[in-house]
């Protein structure tokens, strides 16, 4: 049921939509130091894995596979990371950034580096587009 689904205003402020899967709706993180995408399930009052039946959590698993492959076809990545902390936004969403031994945080995590620059706005137009674009041929092969 997603009815009721409103998203965090945190995560609102902080991203853009890439696309709606079944389960999800994808958002591109405005960071520039890192192509960064969240997995938001459009569920009401979901925090926790636990939240979640079988059948969702499956659903989930294969949306971040699909986040997964989608970063990976866009950034080229030196490596991928998966994590769902909830500390400060308590909505479940689950990130799936593409990290660079080049980028602002390597090899420490992302989490304890503040905010970083927002694209420009042309910018974030174009890799919505480009991550809209992966999204869509990436999900199609689930």
């Amino acid at each position: 049921m997603t009815d009721s689904f409103m998203l965090d205003p945190r995560l609102e402020a902080t991203s853009v939509p890439v696309a709606d899967w079944p389960l999800s709706q994808l958002r591109l993180k405005d960071d520039a130091r890192f192509h960064w995408l969240l997995l938001v399930p459009r569920r009401p009052g979901v925090a926790e894995l636990t939240d979640l039946d079988e059948d969702a959590y499956a659903q989930l698993a294969a949306e971040v596979l699909a986040a997964t492959r989608v970063v990976q076809a866009v950034a080229r990545p030196d490596k991928v990371n998966v994590a769902m902390l909830g500390n400060v936004v308590r909505q479940m969403h689950v990130h799936v950034v593409g990290r660079f031994q080049s980028d602002a945080a390597w090899p420490d995590p992302i989490w304890c580096k503040g905010a970083g620059p927002t694209y420009p706005p042309h910018a974030l137009a174009v890799l919505r587009e480009r991550y809209a674009e992966a999204a869509r041929l990436h999900f199609a092969a689930l």
